[in-house]
């Protein structure tokens, strides 16, 4: 047994847990855990800018590998009041990120104190646990506690906030044997899984739907090997994008009213049986529930059982951790042999997939958007990891960006907080500091967080950031066309400082540069793809974020509508993979 500071017990139980790297920034409230980190020497820390970046930072890290838990530290009041949405974006997808804050001292909570706020109160319809520790010696057992909780059933994050008086006062505890707890995931059982695949075997047209319930429980192996043993196709949502293969003869693309292929929805539209695995049935997924939900038969597999029916009522559901039922039907299908023929329902799937296209291919000046991605996708390999978040951009690099493997399209899937993108490739970067990875924004997410770049270049943090630049919050502008009007989403400006960029407003390329950083901007398609080579090799000779912002024509409409059958195409569409250069290469471009 040993004597130590609560606050010291609290990095012991942190390393005892796994933790290696923390992103934060410092202050008088939180002062004694930080003296804590610098005497254990052996977590490493990454000031941040902002506290809300340090959290999308550690988001970022938890995403990239699993069994990651980033963790983001601050100070009392604004520290943690800035945390909540970082909380929100990671409860929102199940990210487990630990947040830590200080607080003011236990005798002066309720005196109004300097930066002094409820913050466990505020945190709490976030967190899965949200607590301040007012006895200091529960605290390496509510850091024990935040862990389980981070774990088990559904993740998803928790604050502990920890009183200056608290950290400070010593206390016994043995860091030697100290034991994480038993992690609870629900399984589904054989009769379940037998259930699902008789109600399968007796569909014409199934279809699979991939959650990213399936990423957090590292089950994509599992998921394609049920796929190809029982010959069905797989719609992944934005979130389980990556868990098969972008050019997998299964992968019927994406449903939904915005991040989707025209060549999913037509399939989802087309099929009578969908098995929803580790999936919300989120809105911008389903469109209007009628048109989602006629002719077909549900089954809905979920970590949380309250999410089964929370959208619709399936005609089966199942509470079940993602790999646990994967790994369940997996061995019921092998044991009952050949499926059914299916050969013809994958081959109507396939051959949408071959055909239904829009086109990329755009020569003009100034740069339309398509352009950018059909570069993106020669430029860079089924290794990239793309990092994106909200927007025009984030929407189009959906519908015409190509991702090959799990945790390589990193997006904050139903939060969408503008500014998001950067901090969270930095997170990618300290978790994967081998890995190519691409962020993509629009200008304004761009500008949301943009000093978080000086946190790339102090700690040698590499990546790629694509700003597409249409002067526009893009987005919202598409979206007023139904109040017809154009009214404060405009960011264009005459920048007496930089007169070339014509009206566009804030010189991207110097800002970056004077947070230490190299940039480059793109005004002619065909500089896009010599850009890019530049761009890796500053990156290998620098070690910093290199950005390159390209300069689009100021509107251009991206395809997405109110129902899965009734998405607006606005430009010109492709009708093979002849005439798509983004087309997948095994489908025949």
């Amino acid at each position: 047994m040993a004597r130590m500071t609560a606050a010291r017990a609290a990095v012991e139980v942190l390393k005892a847990e796994g933790v290696s790297t923390a992103f934060g920034v410092p202050g008088a409230a939180i002062n004694p855990f930080y003296a804590a980190l610098r005497e254990s020497g052996e977590i490493d820390h990454v000031l941040a800018r902002h506290v809300e970046g340090a959290s999308h930072m550690a988001e970022g890290y938890t995403r990239t590998h699993a069994g990651n838990i980033g963790v983001c530290i601050g100070t009392s009041g604004p520290a943690g009041t800035d945390m909540i949405t970082g909380l929100y974006s990671a409860a929102a997808d199940s990210i487990p990120i630990l947040c830590i804050t200080g607080q003011a001292p236990r005798s002066r909570l309720h005196k109004e104190d300097f930066q002094a706020v409820d913050i466990s109160s505020i945190a709490k319809p976030l967190a899965k646990l949200a607590v301040t520790v007012l006895e200091p010696a529960q605290v390496p057992w509510v850091f024990q506690r935040a862990f389980h909780e981070m774990r088990s059933g559904r993740p998803g994050p928790v604050l502990v906030d920890l009183p200056l008086d608290v950290q400070l006062t010593e206390i016994d505890f043995d860091p030697d044997t100290y034991q994480p707890l038993e992690v609870h995931k629900p399984a589904a059982s054989r009769a379940q899984a037998e259930k699902v695949l008789d109600m399968l075997a007796a569909a014409e047209r199934p279809l699979i739907v991939a959650g990213g319930g399936i990423i957090n429980a590292d089950a994509a192996s599992e998921l394609v090997e049920l796929a190809e043993l029982l010959n069905v196709p797989v719609i992944p949502t934005l979130m389980g994008w990556g868990t098969i293969p972008d050019d997998h003869p299964l992968m019927a693309g994406m449903a939904g009213l915005q991040t989707s292929h025209r060549y999913g929805n037509a399939t989802l539209l087309a099929s009578d049986f969908v098995l929803g695995i580790g999936n919300r049935w989120a809105n911008r997924h389903t469109g209007g529930l009628d048109t989602y939900t006629q002719g077909r038969t549900f089954v809905h597999i979920d970590i949380e059982p309250t999410q089964i029916g929370r959208v619709f009522a399936p005609d089966y559901g199942i509470t079940s951790d993602a790999g646990a039922a994967l790994r369940m039907l997996l061995d019921v299908a092998r044991q009952r042999g050949a499926p059914a023929d299916r050969s013809a329902w994958v081959a109507d799937c396939q051959q949408r997939k071959a055909t239904l296209h829009r086109k990329t291919h755009f020569e003009q000046t100034p740069i339309k958007p398509q352009r950018v991605y059909e570069e993106m996708n020669r430029a860079f390999g089924p290794d990239v990891r793309y990092v994106s978040t909200i927007g025009l951009s984030q929407i189009a690099g959906a519908q015409f960006l190509h991702v090959y493997r799990p945790r390589h399209w990193i997006n904050c899937g139903q939060a969408g907080p503008l500014g998001w993108t950067a901090p969270a490739a930095l997170g990618v970067c300290k978790a994967d500091p081998d890995a190519l990875v691409v962020a993509l924004s629009g200008d304004y997410d761009f500008q949301f967080m943009i000093e978080e770049l000086a946190v790339g270049a102090q700690f040698n943090l590499p990546y790629l950031h694509v700003v597409v630049n249409n002067s526009y919050l893009g987005l919202i502008r598409q979206a007023q066309r139904q109040f017809d009007m154009d009214y404060a989403v405009q960011l264009s400006f005459d920048n007496l400082n930089a007169p070339e960029l014509n009206s566009y407003g804030v010189d991207h390329v110097k800002v970056a540069e004077g947070l230490g950083c190299k940039a480059i901007r793109v005004t002619d398609p065909d500089e896009i793809q010599p850009a890019f080579d530049k761009a890796r090799s500053l990156m290998a000779e620098y070690r910093v974020p290199v950005v390159v912002e390209v300069i689009l024509e100021r509107v251009t409409n991206i395809a997405m509508g109110t129902e899965i059958d009734n998405v607006n195409e606005f430009e010109e569409l492709a009708t093979s993979a002849e005439h798509a250069p983004t087309a997948i290469a095994t489908m025949g471009s």
